[in-house]
């Protein structure tokens, strides 16, 4: 793992990262002010032996005094020493434990003993460390005395003075050390989580663990939950753009002529496969195609109440022979793109998808459609979207970033593989803007005229009127959204999503701001020969 792909789970995990180092540096700081401060007092002594006045002699003495200053170290915490200052000072504590108090040391290449004393109390502590040298001056004589003069001298040459800070706990070294532990276990905590997670949150969770393309990611916004078709009302977004990234995916996805349609599914309800649905349409209709879009979820509806349409009648009574195709599409103000609703929820949905009218229905729209777009139920929850993919060219599945399972995910795409559907690749919706694979930046390239105010993409509910290209065409923005979930129904969206009172099928001179010369066109246009005698 590179040292990016760090910095990358630092950021998407910074906030249980920033709770591990906060208690981590909380518990180095609460256990530094539970301790009891300790002071300790340092007396320092020259070892020098009585040698004669020969140079022989002076470093015979000195290998002597250093052989021995060791031993002298060794002799400062033994009871022969310390209980004549215990017994000088009044304490109340044994030989033993006096020494655990006292420490000895011989800087290197030096005949200087120090001994240090540690203590609760400051005075104290500079007591016992001059009552110990005074102590050990006193046996060294005693031990080194030959006949009347004792061939030794111990000398204080910096007694112990009370010292004015404590020596433990040191504030400053703990909360280094706590800083440094700290940023470890934020790092850490980071990097466990990430990967604990079982959810899928990035393209390269897809990518690495199902070999799956991810040919679109859907950044998140505010907007989506009150515009579901964002790529109209709001073209310089950056989920408009990622839709148009979508349509020109498609155009590589290999797709067989007189099969151009996709399925649009997810592996659970409210992963916003309806949404993405109709803008996907959306767009592959103002590229020049014809499009039609299809509500196949018999169980829980939603395109006609995101579009406000008609859904009494729709792909239900095609199927049972009520209707014909052409008698119930829709038309919206997008040029181009015609609705098929779901219509009345049938008791056999599943049956009544698999049908072979089912199959009849799509190869009628496929031939009279540049492409088609399908709207099925959720994989995990029902077999409908099973069924359908067989007669369509292919599946895009939708999958929520941060709310679908890994293995939510890993079972849908199984079932729709396993029964021979073809998985074109994965739709990766509601990326966080700053997750890593989401877009990171805006585009500001645009003329003056068609630059869009700030106030119009932070006002989800502001009327937007584009520049007419031609003296018959102009497109009106929605003017009225209403608060709406994803795949739930909602009010009257706006003339974008409003049906025209014409023929179904009977195309209208286009409104699109787009010059069609200059637009690219994923797939081929085909011409078909419709009704042009119906009232406007």
């Amino acid at each position: 793992m590179e040292l990016q792909n760090y910095l990358s789970i630092l950021r998407d995990r910074w906030i249980p990262a920033l709770i591990a180092a906060l208690l981590v540096l909380g518990a180095v700081v609460g256990f530094t002010l539970l301790q009891t401060p300790t002071y300790q007092a340092k007396n320092r002594m020259f070892v020098q032996t009585q040698a004669g006045g020969s140079v022989t002699e002076l470093n015979s003495g000195v290998i002597f005094a250093q052989q021995q200053i060791t031993s002298y170290a060794d002799l400062a915490t033994t009871p022969l020493v310390l209980e004549p200052v215990i017994e000088e000072l009044g304490l109340d504590s044994s030989p033993q434990d006096l020494a655990s108090q006292i420490s000895t040391s011989v800087p290197p290449e030096t005949l200087i003993l120090e001994i240090t004393a540690s203590s609760e109390d400051a005075g104290q502590a500079a007591e016992i460390a001059n009552a110990t040298a005074e102590s050990l001056r006193q046996t060294v004589s005693e031990l080194e005395t030959d006949g009347d003069t004792s061939s030794v001298e111990l000398t204080v040459i910096a007694p112990a003075t009370t010292p004015s800070s404590p020596a433990s706990p040191s504030l400053p070294r703990n909360l280094a050390v706590g800083l440094v532990l700290a940023l470890m276990a934020g790092v850490a905590t980071a990097i466990i989580r990430d990967l604990l997670d079982n959810r899928v949150r990035r393209p390269e969770d897809i990518e690495k663990t199902f070999e799956r393309p991810v040919i679109a990611k859907i950044p998140s916004s505010r907007d989506t939950k009150h515009l579901p078709l964002i790529a109209a009302q709001h073209p310089q977004s950056l989920q408009a753009e990622a839709y148009r990234d979508l349509r020109t995916n498609l155009q590589f996805m290999g797709l067989a002529e007189g099969q151009r349609s996709v399925l649009i599914t997810s592996s659970l309800p409210g992963e916003g496969k309806s949404s993405s649905a109709i803008n996907l349409a959306h767009v592959i209709a103002q590229s020049g195609a014809r499009v039609l879009l299809i509500d196949a979820d018999l169980r829980r509806p939603s395109i006609h109440q995101y579009l406000s349409l008609e859904g009494n009648a729709g792909l239900t009574t095609v199927l049972i022979g009520e209707a014909e195709l052409d008698e119930l599409v829709q038309p919206l103000e997008t040029e181009g793109l015609d609705v098929l609703t779901s219509g009345p929820i049938p008791p056999n949905p599943s049956e009544m998808v698999g049908s072979e009218k089912m199959e009849q229905l799509l190869a009628t729209a496929m031939a009279q459609y540049d492409f088609v777009v399908v709207d099925a139920p959720p994989l995990l929850a029902v077999t409908d979207a099973v069924v359908i993919s067989h007669h369509v060219g292919g599946a895009l599945v939708v999958a929520r970033s941060e709310a679908v399972k890994k293995q939510q995910l890993a079972q849908a795409l199984q079932k729709l593989e396993s029964a021979g559907g073809r998985t074109l690749g994965v739709i990766l919706n509601r990326v966080p803007t700053g997750n890593r694979g989401a877009y990171s930046y805006t585009y500001t390239y645009s003329s003056d005229e068609s630059a869009v105010k700030p106030s119009a993409v932070a006002e989800a509910a502001g009327s937007v009127t584009p520049a007419p290209t031609t003296e018959t065409a102009v497109a009106a923005e929605p003017t009225r959204p209403q608060q709406l979930e994803q795949d739930a129904p909602h009010d009257e969206l706006g003339p974008y999503l409003r049906p025209t009172r014409r023929r179904a099928g009977r195309r209208r001179a286009s409104t699109r701001p787009d010059d069609p010369s200059t637009t690219p066109r994923p797939w081929p246009v085909t011409s078909v020969s419709r009704s042009e005698d119906a009232p406007q």
